[in-house]
């Protein structure tokens, strides 16, 4: 075990970062033909607020530029994943929200990794992931509010 603070500090980062590499290759394994992981996570986002939000909005909620987020959408629109407005009040602004289409195919995407989540989960045991999350989620709290540039 780590003996110093910063020791600790490493250990539980070096473990975090591997653990969300080795997750995002497993999961975008199995998302379906043509679906990035990038854009479950926008149709997955969407589909849970059930709201529009703009480019920006989703630029910051997902910590990427607005041009990868521009990009994300453009290729998410093209697959009639999401429906782009322009706001009515001021033509310089967006809206985006999920099509019944991209909904569908955030359906499909979610029953397709579940299974692979579900193995960890079983794996490791109900009780010890339901520990931990109230630590990872204190973390993410954390560097949201201690964002730089924010």
């Amino acid at each position: 075990m780590a003996d110093k603070p910063e020791d600790l500090a490493n250990a539980l980062f070096s473990e975090l970062f591997m653990a969300d590499q080795l997750a995002r290759v497993h999961v975008s394994k199995v998302l379906p033909k043509g679906m990035e992981l990038s854009h479950f996570g926008v149709l997955n986002h969407l589909a849970r607020m059930n709201d529009e939000r703009t480019p920006a909005q989703l630029a910051k909620t997902f910590h990427v530029t607005r041009g990868a987020m521009t990009n994300t959408l453009a290729k998410l629109e093209w697959a009639g994943h999401v429906h782009i407005r322009p706001d009515w009040d001021d033509a310089r602004r967006k809206f985006v929200s999920i099509s019944p289409a991209g909904r569908a195919a955030r359906d499909v995407a979610l029953q397709s990794i579940t299974p692979v989540i579900g193995e960890v989960v079983a794996a490791l045991g109900p009780e010890r992931v339901r520990a931990v999350l109230p630590v990872l989620r204190e973390m993410r709290l954390r560097f949201e509010r201690d964002e730089p540039g924010v």
